[in-house]
């Protein structure tokens, strides 16, 4: 019989890996440390009288304390929590006068002696403190020798360990999930409870741990300010104190049960108090299909494959009303916007030229930007985000990631007060329409970046806005698919009521869905006007790159355009002299020669090609001079071959008069 052989470690793996051996100088003061902290956890393991542990444990005494420990240690936790949550809120998220003065009191229980925490609140909230004669003349209530003592004890030393947990994790959340569900209608206190709550959750729990572990400790502050009175305010801490002077070994017992107390609340954080990743875990995921959709889908109509009417009906109702746009934007970014019904606008612009700020100033989440905003009828200007009817997908979709694709798509309709099951069936429906109705239970981290995208743009479309602003919402797709959801949003923007501003990148969205573009630069407008006309004549030279085409800005002289980055241009058409204009030249009206060519052309240099690259059927060449601005040609591939094109290879360049076409600016 042949015995099976455990397989050799691979090489890789035996191999330690470089770097990682620790200097001398070092691991002997940490292996000091590590010995230090241990030995004290050592000798109450050593001296533990084990056949009496039982015997201990169980005495009146001790269980009476630990019953009461534990009602203590609850009641802080439920005390911490009330009060803590919120100011941690508030510290993560709003700026106030004195935010480092109220973060400093909630470290100082932290760092403070525990009696003198005790003597602290013996003046403040003893009978001869500064609120104590005020509970105790109205309410009847006083604090000190009573268990509410002990509670009010344990809540000012453990609650810090919350607020400073739950204000890291508040602080790491990106706002845009908070935005987004304002943006689909859901009030503060529902985003809030469904969406805040729910992420910090691990951090939440972890700082609630550590606070019942705290104030399940608590020793010094306790017994200065509410004594140390048998099952009242004696609890187990105290209990220890007594019995060392009385009984060492049961001490030991006790002490032995807060140290297995204390390790199993650390072993059930495991690193998130820290913020580590447990070694070797990673949270569970799915492999993401392929972006390919499935068999019978249908990306277009009001209704899906199977025929339900739900979102039909809701949709009809909703495009029987229109909503035209007038906004005035003042701050950051200025511009006045009017839009009929059913208008989509693209905006274009260089990066930091304000089309995030112009969306979220109509949304009323920036300071930066203010929007005077009317929808309709209706003036939106003082109503908050969730009550605009303005809906937006930010450029990473912002999914809530304890929701599922359905749950996620059903939000903003669930929040405008829909019941469940039609909400759900009419998030099923957009889904399916997008061409991911067969992920709707798929969490956003099973999720490819496309597929997350897709759900992000059901979500926004199925919370029936008024208002709809996309932020470069197809980035994230592959050509295929983005052509899929192109022709799924032109459906629905065709019949939608109100006005879509969408923010790309991408000329061909641009053209394929906007009635109108809107160029931005430096918070200002550019140029409002169809996309042919854009396309014909780009007053910017980042929109006219963007189509593709060289864009130099000059100055008119008597024959041409003096280059604002050097060099002169001979145009056919003649402008005033000293009007700014921009020279658009198509790449493929760039002669390329390798010798100076003696034709028609009056517009020659000597350049050197810096890059080649893939256009379609054509290659597009990268040419600098010292004599004009960098230029693109394009050219066929037979041609780059023939000219024995390569990176570092000096050129001539030709550009007829004719060719260049003048836009004033």
């Amino acid at each position: 019989m042949r015995r099976s052989r455990t397989p050799a470690r691979p090489a890789a793996a035996r191999r330690r890996t470089p770097g990682t051996r620790s200097p001398a100088a070092l691991a002997v003061p940490a292996l000091l440390a590590v010995a230090f902290l241990l030995m004290p956890l050592l000798g109450i393991l050593a001296r533990t009288t084990w056949s009496d542990l039982g015997t201990h444990l169980t005495s009146p005494g001790v269980t009476e304390a630990l019953g009461l420990s534990l009602l203590v240690s609850f009641w802080a936790l439920g005390l911490s929590l009330l009060l803590g949550v919120p100011l941690a809120w508030l510290l993560a998220r709003v700026s106030f006068p004195g935010k480092a003065v109220v973060r400093s009191l909630v470290l100082l229980p932290m760092v403070l002696p525990p009696t003198v925490g005790g003597v602290a609140l013996l003046l403040g909230f003893g009978r001869r403190g500064l609120l104590g004669p005020w509970l105790e003349d109205t309410f009847g209530i006083v604090l000190p020798f009573h268990t509410s003592g002990a509670v009010v004890a344990a809540t000012f030393v453990a609650m810090p360990f919350l607020i400073i947990s739950l204000e890291g994790t508040l602080a790491g959340l990106r706002p845009s999930y908070e935005e987004t569900a304002a943006s689909l209608g859901a009030s503060p206190a529902r985003v809030f409870a469904t969406v805040t709550l729910p992420m910090v959750a691990p951090g939440l729990a972890a700082g609630a741990a550590l606070t019942w572990a705290r104030a399940l400790g608590e020793f010094g502050a306790t017994i200065t300010f509410a004594g140390n009175l048998p099952g009242t305010t004696q609890t187990l801490p105290l209990q220890v104190y007594l019995l060392l002077q009385d009984a060492p070994e049961a001490a030991t017992s006790v002490s032995l049960l807060l140290l297995v107390i204390a390790m199993a609340v650390l072993i059930c954080l495991r690193g998130r108090w820290t913020g580590a990743t447990p070694a070797g875990r990673t949270p569970p995921t799915v492999p993401a299909p392929d972006e390919t959709e499935p068999p019978g889908t249908d990306d277009g109509g009001l209704t899906d494959v199977t025929g339900r009417q739900g979102v039909a009906v809701t949709v009809a109702e909703q495009h029987a009303n229109r909503w035209p746009l007038h906004a005035e934007v003042t701050g950051g970014t200025e511009l006045t916007l009017d839009a009929g019904a059913g208008t989509t606008i693209a905006v274009v612009g260089p990066n930091g030229a304000g089309k995030t700020t112009l969306l979220r100033a109509l949304l009323g989440l920036t300071p930066r930007a203010h929007a005077t905003l009317r929808l309709g009828a209706t003036d939106v200007t003082a109503l908050p985000p969730h009550r605009r009817g303005v809906a937006w997908v930010p450029q990473d979709g912002a999914l809530f990631p304890h929701l599922s694709a359905l749950s996620n798509t059903a939000y903003g309709l669930r929040a405008h007060g829909v019941p469940r099951t039609e909400a759900r069936r009419a998030a099923q429906e957009w889904l399916d329409r997008l061409g991911v109705g067969h992920l709707a239970h798929r969490r956003p981290a099973q999720l490819s970046g496309g597929q997350a995208q897709r759900v992000a743009l059901a979500r926004a479309l199925a919370a029936r806005p008024r208002l709809l602003l996309l932020d470069e919402p197809l980035a994230a797709l592959d050509q295929t698919t983005r052509a899929h959801v192109r022709h799924a949003l032109r459906r629905h923007l065709a019949g939608f009521g109100g006005v879509c501003l969408i923010v790309t990148h991408d000329p061909v969205e641009a053209v394929s869905l906007a009635d109108r573009v809107l160029v931005l630069d430096d918070g200002r407008a550019l140029q409002d006007a169809p996309p042919a006309e854009v396309t014909r004549h780009p007053r910017s030279p980042w929109v006219a790159r963007m189509l593709g085409r060289n864009a130099w800005p000059g100055t008119a002289t008597g024959d041409g355009l003096a280059l604002a980055g050097g060099g002169h241009l001979v145009v056919a058409d003649r402008l005033p002299e000293g009007a700014r204009a921009l020279a658009v030249i198509a790449p493929e009206a760039v002669s390329v020669h390798l010798d100076k060519p003696a034709g028609s052309p009056r517009n020659v240099w000597p350049g050197t090609v810096r890059e080649i690259t893939s256009a379609g059927s054509r290659l597009r060449i990268l040419i600098t001079s010292p004599h004009a601005p960098d230029l693109v040609a394009e050219i066929t591939p037979s041609a780059a071959l023939e000219l024995g094109l390569a990176d570092g290879v000096p050129v001539w360049t030709g550009i007829k008069a004719t060719e260049v076409s003048l836009v004033t600016l």
